[in-house]
């Protein structure tokens, strides 16, 4: 208990109370507009889909372009599990949702890892990339899901303050997995699976519990999606989508978890703070994309960004709060 009552932690944990309490008092009193109330929710969902498929992408070392699959599965999952409980209050339904679709996008992840597990490099990249192109094409075409049309009339439940706290969870709980025995097994793989597995790692248990993870925590922000929206069309999940979140994870760095938090949040807003340039915005944002690319793989920019080393910097204010002024 002390452990996780120190100073560090405690630290975190105000800091994320005033984060959520600026942006309640900012969209509550009307101060955000319309647009940026809105971008909210969107941007919450995006962080827990990235911070997810980091487990993946960036401490597994795998490169998986169907992250969107699971969170079409859990979405459609929750969602309809939600809309046949109407005789519950809507939070309760809410959170059975959550936990249906992400149990629902877990066990798809299972049964997709064990392919994954006898493949590598390049071809894990197709194989993910098929199983969301399937799982499109099926939501498409199956009556229960509403076809092409979509499916409606989900009950809008997900406010900003569900969707913050889901958040802060997945994040906490995979920096714990990262930092855990667990992590450093997982991050052994990525770094070189012949030694890994010379140490006695289980290559397979583990590679199992990154895609089981990351699937879980990917359908739960799959419902939070369709709970905020009120509707799901299939083609919101095809590869644009996938394609979308790895790019939050590459620009925000690989096995980088405020990384992926800080990309998430940009690449979420830049859209639709660009929607006064219509004409030009999307490609401002692809000259932005390209720019953060060439930063992020410049040494130079990589010696900057260590020396803003959140961790660094938490030492550097530690060391401030604790100094003694000197008495004449």
């Amino acid at each position: 208990m002390k452990k996780l009552l120190n100073k560090k932690n405690l630290f975190y944990l105000i800091l994320t109370v005033v984060v959520w309490g600026v942006l309640f008092a900012l969209s509550e009193g009307r101060v955000l507009s319309y647009q940026m109330r809105n971008m909210l929710v969107p941007i919450g969902v995006n962080i827990i889909l990235a911070v997810s498929l980091n487990l993946i992408v960036g401490f597994l070392g795998e490169l998986a372009l169907g992250h969107a699959g699971f969170m079409a599965v859990g979405a459609y999952a929750g969602c309809l599990l939600i809309k046949t409980m109407s005789g519950l209050p809507p939070m309760l339904a809410l959170v059975i949702g959550m936990l249906a679709g992400g149990l629902a996008a877990a066990a798809i992840g299972f049964v997709i890892g064990l392919p994954v597990l006898r493949l590598r490099g390049d071809y894990v990249a197709i194989v993910t990339l098929a199983f969301g192109q399937i799982i499109v094409t099926l939501l498409t075409n199956m009556k229960v899901t509403g076809g092409a049309s979509g499916l409606k009339e989900i009950p809008m439940e997900a406010n900003f303050t569900i969707v913050y706290i889901v958040m802060v969870v997945t994040v906490l709980i995979i920096a714990t997995l990262a930092n855990s025995r667990h992590g450093r097994a997982i991050s052994a793989i990525r770094e070189n699976e012949v030694a890994a597995r010379s140490i006695g790692i289980n290559i397979t248990y583990y590679k199992m519990l990154a895609f089981v993870i990351s699937a879980f925590f990917a359908g739960i922000a799959g419902v939070l999606y369709g709970s905020n929206l009120g509707i799901l069309i299939p083609r919101s999940f095809d590869y644009n989508k996938s394609i979308e979140i790895l790019v939050f994870v590459v620009l925000g760095g690989m096995g980088s978890l405020p990384g992926s938090v800080i990309a998430a949040t940009i690449l979420t807003l830049l859209p639709e703070l660009l929607r006064e340039f219509s004409d030009y915005r999307m490609l401002a944002y692809s000259i932005v994309l390209i720019a953060m690319m060439l930063l992020n793989a410049s040494p130079r920019f990589e010696s900057v960004k260590a020396k803003l080393n959140w961790r660094r910097l938490w030492a550097l204010l530690k060391q401030k709060l604790e100094k003694k002024p000197n008495k004449a």
